[in-house]
């Protein structure tokens, strides 16, 4: 069985105990949760692939609580670097520098390497005490919708993993953004919360890699190469004006904003969004999917959101769906 730990100094203590041990613990931040193990620890590192059933050609965000981590694990690290971490650490940026010190699992035998320093002083404080930083992908079976809650990551890794350290639910609710510094133009691997405009002002030459990374391919950053965030159910995307359109069937499951969901009384309904806040249905849509990944519903429907704003959450929604429309629902 998997351990619940609090949030609380025990608990800190509970997992840097296993952590220094070579087991694993996952961990709350403001985006989602992670799967943590000591990113020095290449058999520790091993085994969260084993117990994710992630691909091995996936690397790993590495996890660290102050500037000095990242400066001993990379190196040629440029001035915009430091403006960005700035403006913009703690939070849901992700940076990918030139790699060093670190194990081939880590990096997926890749020279670079992507570090993050969550917003969650819970998480920090544990890594301040190891006194090292941690990998933390998604603390989830692979390709299912991220983990949000404690409840999530026990529901797919119980008995795989040591314990969880309870966080309550994530802030942000999606993956945070992946910026490559790496080469001549800054590239946005992976949309997130920060945005493209948000990351303007100091990299004005920022451009968005939508490109499709082929099977023989090493990905940069998670959630390039692969389906993710899908549950067992089918998702098909609806816009507004579609929503109508969907039967009204209790094996049926809407997920929409709550004026769109007015009308349904047979089908299942989750209310994604009030007034059409982006933010909202970003935090909510992971939940969602997970909710109606159940045998009864044989569909779930979810609506589109447009604009900027909106980039991180139609990036998980167009791979949860597998770009999958309401035109191509056949019951």
């Amino acid at each position: 069985m998997t351990e619940i730990l609090k949030a609380n100094s025990a608990g800190i203590d509970r997992a840097v105990h296993l952590l220094n041990n070579g087991e694993l613990v996952a961990f709350p931040t403001e985006t989602v949760y992670g799967l943590g193990a000591l990113a020095d620890d290449a058999q520790a590192v091993a085994a969260v692939f084993q117990a994710k059933g992630r691909p091995n050609d996936n690397p790993l965000i590495v996890h660290v609580s102050n500037l000095a981590m990242v400066e001993h694990y990379a190196q040629h690290i440029p001035n915009v670097f430091y403006q960005l971490v700035d403006q913009f650490w703690p939070g849901s940026l992700t940076l990918i520098l030139e790699a060093k010190n670190l194990p081939d699992e880590v990096t997926a035998g890749l020279s670079t390497v992507a570090f993050r320093m969550p917003d969650s002083e819970l998480t920090l404080d544990l890594i301040e005490q190891l006194g090292l930083p941690i990998v933390g992908p998604s603390a989830n079976t692979s390709g299912k919708p991220s983990p949000t809650q404690a409840a999530h990551v026990y529901h797919d890794l119980n008995g795989k993993i040591s314990a969880i350290l309870d966080g309550g639910t994530a802030e942000v609710g999606v993956e945070s953004t992946v910026v490559d510094l790496t080469g001549s133009i800054p590239l946005i691997l992976r949309p997130g919360k920060i945005t493209q405009s948000d990351l303007r002002a100091i990299l004005p030459t920022l451009k968005y890699d939508a490109h499709l990374i082929s099977a023989e391919e090493v990905p940069k950053a998670p959630g390039m190469k692969y389906q993710h965030y899908s549950p067992n159910v089918p998702v098909f995307m609806v816009a507004k004006d579609e929503i109508s359109q969907i039967p009204d069937q209790a094996n049926l499951a809407i997920v929409a904003d709550e004026s769109d969901l007015i009308n349904f009384k047979q089908a299942k309904i989750f209310e994604l969004s009030k007034e059409y806040s982006i933010e909202m249905a970003t935090h909510n849509l992971y939940q969602a999917l997970r909710q109606f990944d159940q045998p009864e519903v044989s569909a779930i429907f979810v609506e589109v959101f447009e604009g900027e704003n909106a980039t991180a959450y139609m990036n998980r929604l167009q791979k949860a769906s597998g770009g999958k429309r309401l035109v191509d629902y056949q019951q």
